[in-house]
């Protein structure tokens, strides 16, 4: 069985490890990969060797480091196919799903190439007599990423490109369970001509999450995943008074008026809420039916019949499996949990079967209505092709079952009306909202903006805040003397603003 490699100083090796983990496919259960479990020595020698590379690369001129991910994005585009057969097989999307992943990633790659104005600082002359003052935007050193299953391509180029533009070295920590696109990345970026130990990928569970997170050379630490790992990673790091970013989890909320145009509304959540298999963060799982628009339901559910699970190269297919066999059986436990607590299960996707596939972890669209607050169904981040109907009488019942829901990663609202629109914008209590769009995500000259349990951390993925985060901000006030020209001792701390 293949052993997978890390990627070490610009070169693939071998981990000298005894533990490794078996990535098997969700396809078929058979072992595609053993990942290693890499040691601590392994990772203390990529953290070093990435420091040294950080104390070139930060004085790297910036239309070099710009140069880089110009190259970079333009051997994604190339490669696109090949990316996207991998990250395919070992995930499990569909391959056109699997090519979305990608472009959604090399779009950061793009607003990467904008480095030369994002680093730019700030500059007042004057501020004082013949005083001046002004900012630099300097890297940090070496940073992380631990990056999950669901976005392969996605989430590892929301990160890494970004924080090595800025100046900073990187360490890469892909999901266990898709590390093969992760290093396909890695492959083009050396391709790309990125210097010696920049970029490193390494591979484990939590004892190599661990290392890093304690490892004092590492500077910052991007997350995104489970919001118990989260809360993990998060508490860990910032104890060790390093900077954190952890994206977790989410329950998206789509608020149907009577007034929406109905085929767009029915349309948009056929696909929001089962594409990826229900695997998005940003997918949408609970639909709220304002008023006379719960009459729509029936022709939903009629949509959802029609959409089925299959494997990745099969063109008819909608989406793949769920990522594991555990996933699988934690999703079929939720829905009995539904039926159990006495929700109406109107679609009922446990027992799904694919020709030629029977050992994959399918699951088909699942639907319930009559669903409570208080259910484990609503409560709980399902992530998998299971949609909640709820039936809000109004947009002020709508709004308060969002803004009382724990988690605030994205929401939207499908209208015709104005006023409706801009109130439900301005009032509901979650960072991404669409308006007649299922899935608001934002694009990269923006920055991806999730709420309250959906995000510990301050400043957020990609767009302008990703360079705040992966930089630090120096400020130099400078007074200069004409040749004969002096001041007396001065014991205040007051500026001279009268000249």
């Amino acid at each position: 069985m293949k052993k997978l490699e890390m990627m070490i100083s610009n070169e693939f090796i071998q981990s000298k490890t005894q533990k490794y983990f078996d990535k098997v496919c969700p396809l078929t259960q058979d072992v595609q990969v053993q990942v290693p479990l890499c040691t601590n020595e392994e990772i203390s020698d990529a953290i070093e060797k990435a420091h040294t590379a950080y104390l070139s690369w930060k004085d790297t001129p910036i239309m070099t480091r710009t140069r880089l991910m110009l190259r970079y994005q333009a051997l994604i585009k190339e490669n696109i196919d090949e990316i996207a057969k991998i990250l395919s097989i070992e995930q499990g999307k569909t391959f056109d799903d699997a090519k979305g992943d990608i472009v959604r990633g090399y779009e950061v790659v793009e607003f990467a190439c904008s480095a030369p104005t994002l680093m730019m600082g700030e500059t007042v002359e004057h501020v004082s007599n013949k005083m001046n003052t002004y900012s630099y935007r300097q890297p940090l050193g070496v940073c992380a990423g631990i990056t999950p299953f669901n976005f392969p391509a996605m989430i590892p180029l929301w990160m890494f490109p970004l924080a090595i533009v800025a100046g900073n070295a990187f360490i890469l920590k892909p999901s266990e369970m898709v590390p093969n696109t992760t290093m396909k990345l890695a492959e083009l970026f050396i391709e790309a001509g990125a210097p010696k130990d920049l970029l490193q990928v390494v591979h484990g569970q939590k004892d190599q999450v661990d290392a890093l997170l304690d490892h004092p050379k590492v500077l910052a630490y991007s997350f995104v995943g489970s919001p118990a790992v989260g809360e993990y990673i998060y508490s860990r790091a910032t104890a060790n008074l390093k900077r954190a970013q952890a994206f977790v989890g989410a329950k998206n909320h789509m608020v149907v008026m009577p007034d929406a145009n109905k085929e767009n509304v029915l349309n948009a959540l056929v696909g929001a809420s089962m594409g990826a298999a229900g695997q998005r963060c940003m997918g949408i799982s609970v639909a709220l039916f304002v008023g006379s628009a719960r009459e729509w339901i029936p022709e939903l559910i009629a949509k959802l019949k029609e959409v089925k699970p299959g494997a990745w190269n099969d063109k008819d297919a909608n989406y793949g499996p769920v990522m594991t066999k555990a996933a699988q059986n934690k999703i079929e436990g939720l829905i009995q949990s539904g039926v159990d607590e006495g929700a109406t299960l109107l679609l009922d996707g446990r027992g799904a079967t694919v020709e030629g596939y029977s050992n994959g972890n399918w699951v088909g669209p699942t639907v319930f209505t009559k669903v409570d607050v208080d259910m484990a169904i609503y409560k709980e981040e399902i992530f998998g092709p299971v949609l909640s109907i709820l039936e809000p009488k109004n947009l002020s019942e709508a709004l308060d079952i969002i803004n009382n829901n724990m988690f605030g990663n994205g929401t939207s609202i499908f209208t015709a009306s104005g006023a409706s629109a801009t109130r439900f914008r301005r009032e509901v209590q979650v960072g991404q909202v669409g308006i007649n769009l299922p899935i608001p995500v934002p694009l990269p000259f923006f920055s991806f903006t999730g709420w309250r349990g959906s995000f510990y951390g301050d400043l957020h993925a990609y767009g302008k805040q990703a360079i705040t985060f992966y930089t630090e901000t120096k400020t130099v006030t400078e007074k200069w003397f004409e040749d004969e020209e002096s001041e007396g001792v001065a014991f205040d701390f007051k500026a001279d603003h009268s000249k």
